[in-house]
This record gives C-alpha cells, structure tokens and sequence, in this order.
C-alpha cells in the first residue's frame, strides 16, 4: 500500500500540483511562483531540518500521492532548549487507493526526534487523525477572533467573494460607513462598527516602529511565559522579514503600545489595507496589560480604514476580549503531540507562546499570491 520517505527537491512539482488541485481546487497546473515558494519553504528554509524533513507518501504503482510539511520550531522551556515540530499542509491524493496514507504519514511525522508537535491549521479530519494517534486539541488556541469596524463594508467584502458582482456597491458601503462612524462617539461599545477616532485612555500611545524594535519588544514580551520560541534577535528578524509579503492582506505595520511614561506594554504586527479586513500576525503584551493592547489594535485598524480586524486567539488574550464586542470563529484547530507532561501542561495551562509567528503565520501560503 505504498511507503514514506523524505521530500526531495524533484519532488516539489509534484506536490504543488497536489496542492493546487487540493487546496486551491484548480485543475491549472501550478504557476512557477509557487513551485518556487514550495522549493523555498520545504527545502531550502532554514526552519527545515535534515533529521525533521517534510515527507511524501509514495504509491504502489509509485507516484507521489501525499504529503506533510515540517519546520523546526527551536524553543524554551524555562531554562531548556527544546525542538518543536510545526506540521504543515497535510495532503492526501484520495485517487491513491491508500485510504490510510494520511494517518500513515502523520504517524511518521510524529514519530521523530522532536520534543513535541502541533499544527495551528488542523482540519477536522487531520484533528480527527492527531487524536487518535494521541494528540490533544487545543481550544484557547483554536479560534480566530474578529471584531467588525465598518459593519456595510465588511459584510461586503465577504459576500462579494461569492457574488463579485457586488463589487460594485463599494462606494454606497463607504458612506454609510463613513456616516456611521461619524455618528459613533469613540468610547462607544457596539456590535457593529467603531469609531475612526483613535481613543486611548490613561495616557496610553500607539506608536508605530520598525522591525529592529518589534524583534526587541517580542524578546521582552514572550519572556513570561515558561514555553516560548527560543529564537536569537537575528532569528526573530528572519521570521518577521519571511512573513512581511502578504499581499492579499494589505501592508505590514508594527506598532508598540506605550503607556503614560512612554514604556512599551505591549505591541501588534499586523497586514492592513483600506476596505478589507486586517489580519492580525501577532499581538504582545505585558502582564495585566492584555485588554489595553485589544483596545489599541482595534483603534488603530480602524483609523486605517480597515473593514474589520481578525487573529488569532492566545490564551492569555482571551479574557481580555470579553465584553469587547469580539466574535470567534473556529476555522482551523490548533493541535498537540507531546509525550512530555510537563510541556503539555504548560500549553494546555496558557503557559506557551503558540501560534502567529511561533506557528505558520509566517508563512506565505497565508495570504500570499502566487499567479
């Protein structure tokens, strides 16, 4: 019923076609774009490892009819290095004949030198697969959030997916948007709409900053936690400059939040255009500081222009998001493997730094364009 064996670089036509037909649900054949993002991501990323590879299923009669990714993920856990391994794009040929290949590779993917696995982009399927090979869900981790800006835009933007045709009642969206807010006093709670008036209270700022002090500001900020990404300065560089392109989702900003002294509480790394929604790659904040970086991200998206704003949640954000007119939604299922108690307590307890640029945030599968 086939075998299992690292992803060669000869190997990656194949599995972009696998994903243009399975994710993308496109019989075109793949674009040399993301042949060569494919090439970059799972041969040539400094996140791939040779004792972690990405792997293939490979079929009786030869051919390549699966595939999962895999990163290596260094981290911390109190004072101890450990290696985590980020799984990515599970994809089963189901025309393969091998109903099991997916539980097969998943197993082998499992079943290496890692200190622990997880996935933020778990399906219910591959969720399904991860329990019953002994991995947990992880639900404080598994939502994504959205708080809606500009209610007639946004509703918009998602039906026009569907019916582009609406497109063409953008500029009536706008001023009813535009009159609303007008209409909307700042420290005004509702369900739908915020005012574009930036508002901050007790003599907090939002001011926007350059990569070098995001690398610095998430350095300070993730030390709280007993598991966090064990990255040097120069690696934390290296991921945020990886998830810099996105442009289905607008343009990157970074932003501190600072309080009355001027000392950084917290922070948000985050894509942004006019009339869409803003996508949230990671939120920072210090303790006991969490609802007022919620606040900040939220005023400064809207002052942006931004339909609405969405993320990913964390555990130690999510009691700050109550009351804060914030819907979830669980599109994706973040997942665990680990034979560590310890480790696994300390996730399942909020006490990890997971998801966003720990996670697959970085990647440009997210919201990148690739022909």
């Amino acid at each position: 019923m086939g075998h299992i064996r690292p992803l060669t670089g000869t190997d990656i036509p194949v599995v972009a076609a696998l994903f243009q037909r399975i994710f993308r649900q496109s019989g075109h054949d793949p674009s040399p774009e993301l042949i060569g993002y494919l090439q970059e991501l799972y041969i040539e990323d400094e996140a791939c490892a040779a004792d972690l590879p990405s792997l293939v299923h490979v079929a009786e009669g030869g051919e390549i009819s699966g595939f999962v990714g895999r990163h290596v993920l260094p981290m911390r856990f109190g004072d101890r290095p450990v290696r985590a391994a980020l799984l990515t794009s599970i994809m089963v040929d189901e025309r393969s004949g091998d109903p099991l290949a997916g539980a097969k590779m998943l197993r082998a993917a499992l079943n290496g030198p890692q200190d622990f696995s997880f996935s933020e982009t778990a399906s219910e399927v591959s969720m399904r697969m991860w329990k019953h090979l002994g991995g947990i869900a992880l639900p404080s981790y598994s939502l994504d959030w959205v708080r809606v800006i500009r209610p007639a835009a946004f509703a918009l933007e998602n039906a026009e997916r569907r019916y582009p045709r609406l497109g063409l009642f953008k500029q009536i969206a706008s001023r009813t948007d535009n009159l609303f807010q007008r209409r909307t006093s700042p420290d005004r709670l509702r369900w739908l709409g915020v005012s574009a008036t930036l508002s901050t209270k007790g003599g907090i700022s939002i001011r926007e900053i350059d990569q070098e002090a995001f690398a610095d500001l998430f350095a300070m900020m993730t030390e709280r936690f007993l598991l966090r990404p064990g990255w040097s300065h120069e690696e934390v560089l290296r991921v945020i400059s990886k998830t810099l392109e996105k442009p289905e989702f607008g343009h990157p900003a970074f932003c501190a939040v600072l309080n009355r002294v001027e000392e950084p509480i917290g922070g948000f790394f985050y894509h942004w255009r006019p009339q869409i929604t803003a996508r949230i790659v990671q939120m920072l904040a210090a303790p006991s500081q969490e609802e007022t970086v919620v606040d900040a991200v939220i005023a400064h998206a809207a002052t942006k222009g931004a339909n609405a704003v969405r993320g990913r949640t964390q555990p130690f954000l999510m009691e700050a998001m109550l009351g804060k007119r914030i819907a979830f939604i669980n599109s994706a299922s973040s997942v665990l493997h680990c034979r560590d108690p310890h480790i696994r307590q300390a996730i399942q307890s909020g006490n990890g730094f997971l998801n966003g640029l720990a996670g697959e945030q970085w990647s440009r599968l997210i919201g990148g364009h690739f022909g």
